[in-house]
């Protein structure tokens, strides 16, 4: 596949703020003259994650993660760095430009990218059955507005649409719209086994209602198909009352929420997240103003969702079918909830309830009455485990209240857990003390330790590490890490623009270690100085050639602030630097030294002995800045 061209992904870099691509992600708040909010990449309470829009670069001190716009996305989407650049640039409607000229050819792109195009075609496609003036289409609206009673607007919103029974004309229509045989292969829509030809390969939907499914970001990733009346006999997947798209390079079911593209803007403190079971569910919360509610695909809960919905609200209120099921689903979720630090109420349903018919005939207002036989977490659980109409013996209870220890001991909180336990006794009807200790010896035969406090996060207004004197830097746990003294020169020129102007013009290019990422990037920017053309972190967002650099300067940008006394930190620097180059430089003379006297080319030997001596004088007296312009 072409290369992108260095100068687009350079124009793509100024165009685009780094706050508006990792706000799509984290719920951030002004600090300072950066943003912080919830690591994206570990679970915590306390936030950890810092993005600076001045310098274009973001840093998470709980996971070490840190770079640019480009970095950010392909750490949180998993992706490469050409599917990074090509998923931005079409997020902020970015022509970019290939190597092979600026065409942006079906063969140009990666396949991610082309999949994510794909189902927006079949997503307008299915969408205009819906709305098509035929026999069909008014068969399939009739369907929507009298049998399930939504909008048309609400098909609208989401995209609904209609598979025909014969979908031909979907193959059509990606083949003509230039579409690789790798991305219809992949994309889950077509049976391809027998080739691309539109008349020959099997088609996955037929005479059934689309739901448009997509990832937080909006993108349509899959689809999820309603068996309908008009569903043909002779599809394979006739009898599935629902039949969902497979997994692919763009849709993986345990990492998405359906409608979490929408209710994430609406999630808050005062709006928290209602977890419902199908999509349609979702649909209908909407519909009737419940603008937070999300699905799981499945009833398959999974950390990853929850761990994805607490970036932006931890409270959730779960509200699955009062079926076995769904509350099978509930208790599979509570140990996750608890151990992510997800903020879990449970309303618990009769197996004749259903959120699409309380919603419909309740509206909005049917939560209010929900709400007030809401359970907590472990309250919730005791119930789960207490069958209906039956007293317990104290055996029973013993065992009951055994299942429940294995919900708690998942709890992220060791106070939290004595809470719980607590609460299970009361709802067991337990002496409180012996149910703690029948706790303990539950997780391992001794009370729970007392966990250190976090740290507090690193100040907004002045980034918490401090490059010492001695050339080191202690990283934010406060554990002190030993850098190399590239590393140092690099971050003092970084942040100490007029002594990056006098070591630029002492330091000669062969005194730095070029195998050192930090090397390769203080011999570049010693070189922008030395030219005039240094212009702070844009003239590294212009040039950073790999995320080892990206990570590099976001976490120098971040982690070190100016010493008491730069200067002398400077030229302590340079010592280091100098006698680091002299010792490597000398053993090489001294071999070379030995090899020529072996085969008497005195000559050169004493010219070697000549440099060894100049060496040992650089050594003993090492330019100092200051000198050259006091």
């Amino acid at each position: 596949m072409p290369a992108i061209k260095p100068s687009s992904i350079r124009d793509l870099k100024d165009r685009i703020n780094i706050y508006d691509v990792v706000s799509r992600e984290v719920a951030l708040k002004k600090s300072g003259s950066e943003y912080k909010g919830l690591s994206p990449f570990n679970n915590e309470k306390t936030p950890s994650f810092y993005v600076s829009p001045d310098k274009g670069f973001y840093k998470c001190f709980s996971s070490g993660n840190s770079g640019d716009a480009i970095a950010f996305v392909m750490e949180v989407e998993r992706l490469t760095f050409t599917e990074a650049v090509e998923a931005l640039a079409k997020r902020f409607s970015f022509e970019l430009e290939y190597e092979q000229g600026n065409s942006r050819a079906r063969e140009e792109r990666s396949l991610r990218q082309e999949l994510f195009e794909l189902h927006e075609v079949a997503t307008d496609f299915y969408y205009e059955q819906f709305l098509a003036t035929n026999k069909a289409g008014e068969w399939i609206r009739n369907y929507w507005v009298q049998g399930r009673q939504f909008s048309i607007e609400v098909a609208e919103e989401f995209k609904i649409g209609f598979a025909p029974t014969n979908s031909v004309a979907l193959g059509e229509l990606v083949r003509k719209r230039g579409f690789s045989k790798e991305a219809i292969e992949a994309c889950g829509l077509f049976y391809a086994k027998r080739g691309i030809d539109p008349h020959r390969m099997g088609y996955r939907f037929r005479g059934r209602l689309m739901i448009p499914i997509r990832d937080h970001q909006g993108r349509v990733t899959a689809f999820t198909a309603r068996q309908l009346e008009i569903t043909p006999q002779d599809d394979p997947s006739r009898e599935a009352k629902y039949v969902n798209s497979p997994e692919t390079p763009i849709f993986h079911k345990s990492n998405l929420l359906f409608n979490l593209d929408r209710a994430r803007m609406k999630a808050g403190p005062e709006k928290p997240f209602v977890m419902v079971e199908g999509q349609l569910d979702a649909i209908r919360c909407w519909s009737v103003g419940l603008d937070t509610a999300v699905a799981p695909q499945g009833t398959g809960i999974t950390e990853s969702q929850l761990r994805l919905l607490k970036r932006y609200e931890p409270q959730l209120i779960v509200l699955l079918d009062g079926d076995a099921a769904g509350q099978k689903a509930a208790l599979r979720m509570l140990p996750l909830a608890l151990a992510q630090g997800v903020e879990a109420v449970f309303i618990p349903l009769t197996d004749k309830e259903d959120p699409d018919d309380i919603f419909r005939e309740g509206g909005s207002e049917a939560l209010e009455e929900l709400l007030k036989r809401q359970l907590q977490p472990i309250p919730f659980a005791c119930k789960a485990h207490t069958p209906p109409g039956e007293r317990l013996t104290p055996q029973s209870k013993a065992k009951a209240a055994r299942e429940v220890f294995a919900i708690i001991q998942k709890s992220d909180s060791e106070a939290a857990k004595v809470e719980f336990v607590k609460q299970a006794a009361q709802a067991f009807e337990l002496d409180e003390q012996a149910t703690i200790s029948d706790f303990h010896r539950f997780a391992g035969g001794q009370a729970p330790a007392p966990q250190p406090a976090a740290p507090p996060p690193p100040p907004p207004s002045a980034p918490p590490v401090t490059i010492a004197q001695n050339g080191t830097a202690p990283e934010p746990s406060r554990r002190k890490a030993v850098y190399s003294v590239e590393h140092d020169i690099l971050g003092l020129c970084m942040i100490e623009e007029e002594l990056g102007n006098q070591i630029a013009q002492i330091v000669d290019q062969d005194w730095i270690d070029g195998t050192l990422p930090e090397g390769k990037l203080l011999n570049f920017v010693l070189n922008e100085f030395l030219h005039d053309m240094w212009n702070g972190p844009d003239s590294l967002n212009e040039n950073l050639e790999s995320a080892e650099q990206r990570k590099l300067v976001s976490s120098i940008y971040f982690e070190a602030k100016s010493p008491d006394n730069p200067e002398r930190f400077a030229n302590e620097a340079l010592k280091r630097l100098v006698v680091k180059f002299v010792d490597r430089k000398s053993k090489e003379i001294k071999l070379e030294i030995g090899r020529k006297e072996a085969t008497n080319d005195h000559a050169t030997a004493s010219a070697l002995l000549s440099e060894l001596f100049a060496l040992n004088q650089l050594k003993h007296k090492p330019p100092q800045v200051g000198s050259l312009f006091s």
